[in-house]
Order: structure tokens, then sequence, then C-alpha cells
């Protein structure tokens, strides 16, 4: 029977990507090509695993029109989803492509503001779905404590389903040790849960192993960039190269991965080969433009001719 896995979105987002030939301050920059995407990064996650086949329900803050758009949006892509009603209107994030300079500008709002009530809310309703997999992603809103996450790790590993977790900052740091199962960091937020910047390999797969060992989570899922990625558990420690494919955007790549690598270990596949399909959800959301564009043809492509996986095996402690 297929895992039911449900996403969390405190701070979803409508998503506008757009083109410009040429990005000048102080002018009236002329865009084409507009896509608007139901975004934040729970919903992400929610995408990428309905395109592969898998039981999903994206759970999220819902208000003011941008939050209906987000709502029909998700029921036109045929995403099952659950609005939790806040007062505030969602918000509108953008991404300018510059053909002339190829680069891509990104401008995130912080998000509408969330009372207590709205925090107590979205854990009730959180509370009330079955779940085998819990997976929150994405940044707080204004007015969420950073323990919120921590809160939501403890309710969901007492119902006994499994919880993942993709943050940043203060909300991080709050939840390590608090029952997390898969924890996904950047370099740059690894950094920050060892209090330093591991620049090798070898480095980074004995520290990614001293994390697990810590308690701070039960697996790391570390994401290198061009350098691939690194799976931690109890049991083994592995490092996949990057899939190279021609990069359109980076929106939308780091919740892509965490969706493969979630519906991979569901399924209860071997770490390497959740690992190797967390990897091609990656590459194959940066070879399109818009937010997490997903399509499980082109991930089914990408596994034909995997990259050699590297494993590093450790006893357990």
């Amino acid at each position: 029977m297929p895992r039911r896995i449900v996403t969390l979105t405190v701070n979803p987002a409508v998503d506008l990507a757009t083109t410009a030939k040429s990005v000048q301050p102080g002018h009236k920059i002329r865009t084409f090509d507009e896509r608007y995407d139901p975004g934040g990064g729970g919903i992400n996650v929610a995408k990428v695993i309905s395109e592969l086949g898998g039981q999903t329900l994206a759970l999220f803050a819902s208000g003011g029109v941008t939050g209906r758009f987000v709502e029909e949006m998700l029921t036109a892509a045929k995403v099952p989803w659950y609005a939790v009603p806040i007062r505030n209107a969602c918000r509108v994030c953008v991404t300018v492509h510059d053909q002339s300079k190829g680069l891509e500008y990104r401008f995130v709002p912080a998000g509408p503001q969330l009372t207590e009530s709205d925090c107590a809310n979205i854990v009730a309703a959180l509370r009330e779905v079955d779940a085998d997999w819990v997976v929150a992603s994405g940044s707080l809103a204004p007015g969420v404590p950073p323990e919120f996450y921590s809160q939501v790790a403890r309710m969901v590993i007492g119902r006994g389903a499994k919880f993942a977790l993709d943050t940043s900052g203060q909300a991080l740091k709050a939840s390590l040790g608090q029952g997390i199962s898969l924890l996904k960091p950047s370099l740059s937020e690894f950094a920050s849960v060892v209090g330093q910047e591991v620049r090798d390999l070898p480095g980074q797969m004995e520290q990614a192993k001293r994390v697990v060992q810590s308690g701070a989570a039960d697996m790391i899922a570390l994401t290198l960039g061009a350098d691939g990625a690194i799976l931690a558990t109890v049991d083994e420690v592995v490092h996949a190269p990057a899939i190279p494919v021609s990069e359109k955007t980076g929106v939308g790549a780091g919740d892509s991965f965490l969706a493969g690598l979630v519906f991979g270990l569901a399924e209860r596949r071997p770490p390497r080969d959740a690992l190797r399909l967390a990897l091609a959800c990656g590459a194959a959301a940066v070879q399109s433009i818009g937010t997490a564009a997903v399509r499980r043809t082109v991930v089914d492509a990408l596994l034909v001719d995997p990259p050699e996986v590297a494993a590093a095996r450790h006893p357990r402690p």
C-alpha cells in the first residue's frame, strides 16, 4: 500500500517566473513568458510527489486572493490540498531571468503576519490528517515562533509517523534533537548546525555521520550543489555526484530533491537508490522554467544511466 506523504507549508506563495531582455535600474522593465505556479517549500514537495505517482496532501496556510489562487492552481494540477484559513494574504514571489546577462533575479517577500491562533489552527489541522511521513519545508512566516517546527516534530513522531524538515536559521536550530527523521540542509545551513564550514567531501561525510550520531536527526541529506549530495544514516554514509544537466532555474530544486528522497525512502528503497532518485528530481527541476516543474518522464530518463554512487560504510555506533 502506498505511503501517504503529507507536506506542511507555513508560508506559501504565488510564484511568478518571467523573462526580460535586460534588467536595468531606474528603467521600466518589460517582461514576457510569464508563468504562475503554486509555491512554498511543502507545496513544491507535494507537487513532485504527486507527479511521481505518490499519495500526498499539501497542507498550508491560505489567506486572501493570493491564497485562493494557490488553491486553484493546485486543483488544476490535481494535487490534493487542505488549506488552513488565515486573515492576511499569501505572498507573491517573483523570479526574473535576464536574457542579456544570463542571470536570474529572485524577489522573495517575508510573507503575511500569522497570529498565535493561526499557528494553533495549523497544528490542529495537521493532527487530524493521516500520514506516514510529514514533510515541513520552507521559511516560517512572520509571527510564527522559531520553536514551531519542533512542536510539529514532536506531535508527528508521537503519532507514529516520520518527520522530514528543510528550513534554516533559528527554526532549524530549535528543531534539532526533537525527533526529526530526515533533515535536509544546504552547505551553509549545515555549517550553522556543526558550527564551522566543512569544504572537503570526506570531512562533510564525517561531519554528517557525527550529526546523526549526536541524535540531532535520524538521517541527514546534505546537498552540495554541483558536487551532488550526501545521505547519512545510522548505518552508512552515501555520496552521489550531481547529474549534469543544462540549468534554466534554481527555483524549487531543493524541494524537488527532498520530494524524490522522501518518496524513495517511503517506498523503502535502499538509501543509495533514494538518493539517486532525489538527485534526478532536482536535476529535472532545474531544466524547466517555473517552480518545481518536474516531469516523471524526465526523471525516468535521468535514471536510465545513473551516476556511480560512492558509499562509505560505517559501523553502527
